[in-house]
């Protein structure tokens, strides 16, 4: 690789959310990229895919669920050490299926004010900012 050159990865998640207020979040399996790290779920964008169809097939191989994608919440770029990501939310409703730990460790659905309560990858933490009324619009 070209110094300067990291490759990027375009990465999506989704915002699901219930009549309560709460927000799902899932944990990281522990042989995963950063083990044990709760996360909004998702999943990496497919060649060929658009960002409403991996996040349609990531939540299906995830959690067992059939969702409808929604507006975009919103979009970040963040380097980590070997790659940057291209990092998309979007608000989804669950539209069938039994949540199911199919490819994550654990799920919950949390308060967002609970979110500081976990450990979440630095890419995510402008998504918890924003949904908490504290993050760039």
């Amino acid at each position: 690789m070209t110094e300067g050159k990291m490759r990027t990865i375009r990465v999506v998640a989704a915002l699901l959310d219930r009549d309560d207020g709460r927000v799902l979040i899932t944990q990281r399996r522990p042989q995963a990229f950063m083990p044990l790290k709760w996360e909004f779920p998702g999943g990496k964008v497919e060649a060929g895919e658009s960002d409403e169809e991996a996040l349609g097939r990531e939540l299906k191989e995830e959690l067992g669920v059939e969702v409808q994608v929604g507006p975009h919440f919103m979009g970040l770029e963040h380097d980590y050490p070997d790659f940057r990501i291209d990092f998309h939310v979007y608000h989804c409703t669950l539209l069938s299926g039994e949540l199911e730990k199919l490819a994550v460790n654990d799920l919950r659905w949390v308060l967002p004010e609970e979110l500081d309560d976990y450990d979440f990858p630095p890419a995510d933490e402008p998504t918890i900012a924003k949904l908490l009324g504290n993050g760039s619009k």
